[in-house]
């Protein structure tokens, strides 16, 4: 049985543990049956992203008129749109792969793998083990059961990315996240698109005013069904229909050439089998770790999706350097989450950190607002943008509870919130008493800032 220094399950941020492993002198193992890099990089951030940069920049020759200039866009090649994102990321994939297989001290087994006892997994009918065991490996998409999903043809987020046909019409279950980003890319390229969601608002999550707001500009834009929970699919071989109810029992039916299941994500522990090896899993499956990523099960730390420590890309690379710490090097390193920030690419983007507004009064904390709007700034009417703001949620002695932004480069504005909450004072004075370049955007959070009552 082969035996290693170091085992690491999963290519996306766990390639760089292995990595760190062999270039430490480790004998060190990688896991991985697909491409390296993982979710993000071949089935999530960074091919969704370049599909939106197309999408976006499709609504900005739309929006050249604003502008008194005559442009037109003549047509969309969906197929290399697609092709365009799927060559240069595939190609990035294979490098990585070819100088991680150059590496001394590094192995890796291209297959998928189960354990079967403490720090030993069968990977592809061979039992290989480690002294220490990490666990990276992610999650999917959650395809929860629905009357009749198992009898019709749908499409995953992964599907949806590297579609090659555009579809004329697409029904969206879903209203998260990846719902809307995707919503947002066909949408804009010519796609009409209808999205079913069962909570009042899309993107629930984020703070009611972001959410609310967004809601109402998709609204605009797609067919847009919140407060339905989908009961049934149903396909005439060429249509896919969904069924869905409201809480009253009113009902819909919206049809579609595709249908996209976008109802969020799920770990994939139970294809691991990490009960084999002693690995405790909360209620919803998830790996538990403390503040050090160290799992139950002696010498097994895990990491990334699978841990649910924030399920970002970031908040991964973040642990991995935690990872690195404790397993590569010995340390006692701990893993510090405060300030995750994260941002949602539609158009308008949004993006936040901290506590929402509906999260502080469930916990019954005192909180005073401040808000500013991105149309009323200078750079807002030079874009002549029609919608964005930043709000800011604080603590009567000033302290910064949480920001969310809506708007134009959301997610590039709400990072020196962010710095300001992990490495500054954490107070309103830390933005206030900045100054902010005129007439840039980020000058909305200046004023959202000057606006809190403290």
């Amino acid at each position: 049985m082969p035996h290693h220094d170091l085992l690491v399950i999963g290519g996306g941020t766990g390639n760089n543990v292995a990595a760190a492993g062999a270039d430490a002198g480790l004998d060190t193992a990688l896991i991985e049956p697909g491409p390296l890099g993982g979710t993000c990089l071949n089935r999530g951030c960074n091919p969704s992203k370049m599909l939106i940069q197309a999408a976006t920049a499709a609504n900005h020759v739309r929006d050249a008129e604003k502008f008194h200039l005559d442009a037109s866009l003549d047509g969309v090649d969906f197929a290399g749109i697609v092709d365009d994102m799927d060559e240069t990321l595939s190609a990035l994939a294979d490098g990585m792969e070819a100088s991680y297989r150059e590496k001394d001290d590094l192995t890796i087994y291209d297959d998928y793998a189960e354990f079967v006892d403490e720090r030993t997994l069968d990977v592809g009918g061979t039992k290989v083990s480690a002294d220490k065991v990490v666990v990276a490996a992610g999650s999917r998409p959650l395809v929860p059961p629905i009357d009749g999903l198992d009898d019709v043809e749908y499409l995953t987020s992964q599907d949806a990315l590297y579609l090659r046909e555009q579809p004329d019409s697409l029904v969206i279950l879903g209203g998260g996240y990846i719902a809307v980003e995707l919503g947002y890319f066909f949408e804009s390229l010519g796609t009409d698109v209808t999205i079913v969601e069962m909570m009042d608002s899309l993107v629930p999550r984020e703070d009611p005013d972001v959410s609310e707001a967004f809601t109402e500009i998709a609204s605009q834009r797609h067919d847009v069904y919140t407060g339905h929970r989908v009961t049934a699919v149903e396909s005439d071989g060429e249509m896919v229909t969904a069924h869905a109810e409201t809480e009253t029992g009113d009902g819909i039916s919206v049809t579609g050439d595709e249908l996209l299941v976008a109802l969020g994500r799920r770990p994939n522990t139970d294809s691991l089998a990490v009960e084999a090896g002693g690995i405790e899993t909360d209620d919803d499956g998830f790996v538990v770790t403390n503040d050090r990523l160290e799992t139950s099960a002696e010498n097994v730390w895990a990491q990334g999706d699978i841990a649910d420590n924030a399920m970002f890309k970031h908040s991964g690379d973040y642990e991995t350097q935690v990872t690195i710490e404790n397993v590569v090097h010995g340390g006692d390193a701990t893993a510090d989450f405060t300030a995750m920030p994260h941002a949602i690419f539609t158009e308008p983007q949004m993006a936040g950190v901290g506590e929402t507004e509906a999260e502080l009064e469930a916990d019954g904390t005192e909180y005073v607002v401040g808000r500013a709007d991105l149309p009323d700034t200078p750079m807002g009417r030079a874009k002549k943008l029609d919608d964005g703001f930043v709000k800011v949620l604080a603590a009567p002695d000033g302290e910064i509870l949480g920001c969310h932004a809506l708007g134009y480069e959301a997610s590039t504005m709400i990072h020196e919130v962010v710095v300001a909450m992990r490495a500054g004072s954490g107070q309103v004075s830390d933005i206030t008493d900045t100054i902010h370049a005129h007439p840039t955007l980020n000058k909305v959070v200046e004023y959202a800032f000057d606006d809190v009552p403290v």
